[in-house]
């Protein structure tokens, strides 16, 4: 489902899994978080393919399977964020140790190119999406044209800044069915 959007009309969400939710792979999981989020109100209307990276902080935790979707609503970016919070704990999502494994996380990227502040109680843009290359690669599959709401920046110049080791281990997942070492691995037959 890899559409091409316009910016200013959409809501982008990352999305990040790197434990197993009961017996669904991480990849699984973001299938069924897409469709939470179309039965919370918020209707995918891109997806991009899913996509590996390593765990950040700590590179010897699972590794993460990421996407990013658009979605349009006319609600708040706080309605949204908490909707977002809502799914996660329905996911098996504890808050705790920031940048711990989990089994989802569901970040508000950019809504609708809005900004808001710490004094929000938000963030938007998130504020460190534009240097991730686990959330800029999947969005400019959907979003070639987006431009960071702050910087102004195009998503290509924010991509060519991350550091190439960043871009390089960050890559496109196989179609379903084809194995892939990442998939033996999630199944508990890899390395």
């Amino acid at each position: 489902m890899v559409n091409k959007v316009m910016q200013s009309e959409a809501i982008y969400i990352a999305l990040g899994a790197n434990l197993p939710l009961g017996a669904c792979s991480p990849r699984e999981t973001l299938a069924r978080a897409r469709a939470a989020l179309d039965a919370a109100g918020l209707p995918v209307f891109a997806a991009s393919s899913d996509w590996h990276s390593p765990a950040w902080p700590d590179p010897s935790d699972p590794p993460y399977v990421n996407a990013v979707v658009a979605v349009r609503s006319g609600r708040s970016a706080r309605d949204i964020l908490d909707t977002l919070h809502r799914i996660e704990a329905d996911f098996g999502r504890e808050r705790g140790v920031r940048n711990a494994p989990r089994p989802l996380d569901l970040d508000l990227i950019d809504c609708r190119g809005e900004q808001f502040g710490a004094e929000d109680g938000l963030v938007i843009p998130h504020p460190r999406a534009s240097q991730r290359a686990f959330v800029l690669l999947p969005l400019a599959e959907i979003a070639p044209n987006w431009c960071d709401p702050v910087s102004k920046r195009s998503i290509d110049a924010l991509i060519e800044a991350l550091p190439q080791a960043d871009r390089s281990a960050t890559y496109k997942l196989q179609e379903a069915g084809k194995l892939s070492p990442d998939s033996l691995a999630f199944a508990g037959q890899g390395d």
